[in-house]
């Protein structure tokens, strides 16, 4: 019972990183496509997308089968050490967008300037180019870390399908939020998700790192909640100290 408790835990933790992490990326490159659809005609934003989706299928199987042969324990090793690096960065930015020192990304106006983008090139052939390679890149560079996340979240807790499973669904959710909502996209509270997003990765990092250095967590897999518990206090103390600290040295003021 204890047994399946933790693998359960493990699993939430595991499809919820995922989940997010796949909504973020899955709502920049949505406000590019529908940027370049309203503007330029639907046929260059859905080449474009399509394009960057086949071109990221056949990367992903060209590379996904050879993970499952290289050994768990150094795949968790460099898998962690990659996570950890890459959920700081995600933290690191969420933290100082909700403090207040960086500038909250805004899907309005990403859509406005991918827009006057368009509008800048008169020839409508050159358009029609510009708007096809502007969704593709949008789409294949938010994919590629979709596609990282889910590769390595899925392969090294040996749940490769429900990381699947949960980029899916973020896929379905967003895809029905830019239909429903399209340019309305400034309503997702995209900074949340990636504080949360990176609290997750940069718990799976060092959870998989100390499992690749033969580190014996306490409780197996539920010190996986409880480091993700203690890396969430730590950016939220962050957030208040940094907003405090901005309150006594506001913009403009000089030191004595």
């Amino acid at each position: 019972m204890v047994l399946a408790s933790m693998t359960s835990s493990n699993a939430v933790v595991l499809a919820g990183a995922v989940f997010l992490a796949s909504a973020v990326e899955m709502v920049e490159a949505l406000t590019i496509v529908v940027a370049v659809g309203h503007t330029e005609g639907w046929r260059a934003a859905l080449r474009g997308l399509a394009v960057g989706l086949v071109t990221l299928a056949v990367l992903v199987a060209a590379v996904g089968p050879a993970l499952a042969h290289f050994p768990l324990v150094a795949l968790r090793l460099v898998v962690g050490s990659v996570l950890f690096i890459f959920g700081l960065q995600w933290l690191r930015k969420a933290i100082l967008r909700a403090s207040g020192l960086q500038a909250k990304r805004d899907e309005d106006a990403v859509y406005r300037q991918t827009v006057a983008s368009l509008e800048t090139d008169a020839e409508t052939h050159q358009r029609a180019r510009v708007a096809f390679v502007l969704s593709f890149k949008g789409v294949f560079l938010e994919g590629l870390e979709v596609v990282i996340i889910v590769l390595t979240l899925g392969s090294s807790a040996g749940r490769l399908g429900l990381a699947v499973l949960a980029a899916i669904a973020a896929l379905v959710v967003v895809g029905l939020a830019g239909v429903i909502v399209a340019r309305q996209l400034s309503n997702v509270p995209e900074n949340l998700m990636k504080m949360v997003v990176g609290v997750l990765l940069v718990s799976y990092g060092t959870f998989f790192t100390g499992e690749g250095l033969k580190v014996r967590w306490p409780g197996g897999d539920v010190a996986l909640v409880v480091v993700a518990g203690a890396y969430g206090i730590v950016a939220c103390l962050t957030v208040i100290g940094l907003r405090s600290s901005a309150g006594r040295h506001p913009e403009g003021a000089t030191s004595p």
